[in-house]
């Protein structure tokens, strides 16, 4: 049994999280034989910033934390609960909840984990004034908790409806009592509750992770199996061709490999686990004084796009068109929220469409407006892989014929997230999101704008608020035909442009292990013997 955190992940930023897809191919260049006292090497592609898990989006911070703080629940393979830190739970309606502790856990520091460490930590987030990145993601703003130590149970009241209240705070990173009053403890991944412990933090080269010995509550009814790895080092490897090198010498143990550098792997019949991710998807900051704030500008310059071209670049055709902006397995809500809401390719639609909207060619062929050029610069995330670049000069190519001045800017995932929840200096983000339930968009794209809040492209939709405000009062699936009316809101006033889902292999090399909801299950690891 595995656990999946089912908090939201960009994949360049936000830790949105995506679909476990099928499973597995290949060997793993070993014999097959679980080890025991080996060390487990994981490559990531961007270094993570602070790990504190509830100061983070990162996709790459959230593995990293999976290995370091467990969550009251899991999620077995079909979607359902299972035991993590909780022995048992309960949420009766779509604003209450309480979770019992299992006995005998233990902080990596070596104290009891209490039920009101726990209620400390929802409160934490929830508060506001803590200004958390996952409040709202998997804890309503306003959510309060009280504890019962003679119980060991805690009482969740959220601040709002909540359609999936029991996964969402089921899934709260837990942090231990010292961290939560030195929050700096954290940000080094320490306080923790998983089942590895941080010994060795050397930002943008590694980070090595001790298992600790006493862990013996497991997600679900796991229990300590051989090939269990005694360290993990998780290196920051951002060039793909060096990661795939890397797992072929057996430096490596697991990568994800988007790109060319996948048919040296196959060709290998390396081992791979898969996943869907939302790879292609296209913001428009619509801050005031911004291109993007006009709906009209959105439009062309999306109907200017051949999306399923941009699409085969990105995922180097071993991708297909999104349906929606959710795309874990097993989804909550199934249907279509893409096809037929996007603006059609039309290059000279799109070009008449900005000279009605007031930006009109100049003699150097660039439009302006009010003697205002059309500026536009777009941000692509690096450690998505070698094909985010030559899709970006593609959509570069396509605006410049349409007489916009276009800048790329390549950024690490530390820098995509100063710039979308910071300086906010930007006008086009290539920085996809994905989540595992349509719940935890919604902070992304409603509500407070960066840097107050998490609206990072600064979206205001009506007909996309009325619909959440709707779906959060009804539980679990009977809440899915709003949460699709909301989604499609977005999309059609190109709030959001998702175009191109990619399945993104992570391969192993002496080693096996399984993915749930984007992320590699460190409780699944098993090293093999050569």
């Amino acid at each position: 049994m595995t656990r999946t955190r089912t908090a939201g992940v960009v994949l360049g930023v936000l830790a949105l999280t995506a679909t476990a897809c099928g499973g597995s191919g290949g060997t793993a260049a070993g014999d097959g034989t679980p080890v025991d006292g080996k060390t487990f090497t994981l490559g990531i592609g961007s270094d993570p910033g602070t790990i504190d898990p509830h100061m983070t989006v990162f996709s790459v911070a959230i593995q990293l934390d999976l290995f370091l703080y467990d969550s009251l629940l899991g999620q077995s393979a079909d979607g359902k609960p299972v035991a993590g830190l909780a022995a048992k739970w309960d949420a009766p309606t779509t604003t209450s909840a309480t979770f019992t502790l299992r006995q005998g856990i233990t902080c990596s520091d070596g104290a009891p984990l209490t039920a009101a460490d726990v209620a400390a930590n929802v409160n934490f987030v929830g508060d506001p004034a803590n200004k958390s990145p996952i409040a709202g993601l998997t804890i309503a703003p306003g959510t309060k908790a009280t504890a019962d130590e003679a119980t060991r149970t805690i009482t969740v009241t959220s601040g709002k409806p909540d359609a999936f209240l029991l996964r969402n705070v089921g899934s709260l990173p837990i942090v231990c009592a010292k961290g939560l009053s030195d929050r700096k403890l954290p940000a080094k991944g320490e306080s923790g509750t998983g089942m590895f412990a941080i010994s060795e933090v050397v930002p943008n080269d590694h980070y090595t992770l001790t298992r600790r010995k006493d862990y013996t509550w497991g997600p679900g009814d796991w229990k300590a199996e051989p090939g269990l790895p005694d360290k993990v080092v998780v290196r920051v490897v951002p060039n793909t061709t060096t990661a795939a090198n890397l797992l072929l010498s057996g430096e490596l143990n697991a990568a994800a490999i988007n790109g060319p550098d996948r048919q040296r792997l196959e060709a290998r019949k390396l081992f791979h686990a898969d996943y869907l991710a939302p790879l292609g998807e296209i913001f428009y900051n619509q801050a005031a004084g911004r291109p993007g704030q006009d709906e009209s500008v959105r439009r062309a310059l999306t109907q200017a796009l051949d999306l399923p071209q941009l699409g085969k670049v990105l995922t180097n055709g071993a991708g297909k068109p999104s349906q929606g902006m959710i795309t874990a397995e097993p989804k909550v809500c199934s249907g279509d929220t893409v096809t037929g809401n996007l603006p059609a390719h039309d290059p000279a639609a799109a070009a008449s469409a900005l000279d009605a909207a007031g930006w009109t060619k100049g003699a150097d062929g660039l439009r302006a407006k009010n003697g205002k050029r059309l500026t536009l610069t777009v941000l692509y995330g690096t450690q998505l892989g070698p094909t985010m670049a030559p899709t970006a000069e593609l959509l570069q190519q396509t605006w410049k014929s349409l007489g916009a001045d276009v800048t790329l800017k390549g950024v690490d995932s530390p820098g995509l997230n100063q710039a979308l929840f910071g300086t906010g200096e930007w006008e086009v983000s290539l920085g996809p999101v994905g989540f595992a339930l349509p719940s935890q968009l919604v902070p992304f794209v409603s509500g407070p704008a960066a840097p107050d809040g998490t609206n990072f492209a600064h979206v205001a939709n009506p007909a996309y608020d009325a619909a959440v405000q709707r779906a959060g009062s009804l539980p679990g699936e009977a809440s899915c035909p709003a949460w699709n009316e909301a989604e499609t809101a977005l999309v059609k006033r190109v709030d959001a442009v998702p175009y191109f889902d990619s399945v993104v292999p992570t391969y192993g090399s002496g080693a096996k292990f399984t993915f749930s909801q984007g992320s590699l299950m460190p409780s699944s690891i098993r090293m093999l013997a050569k």
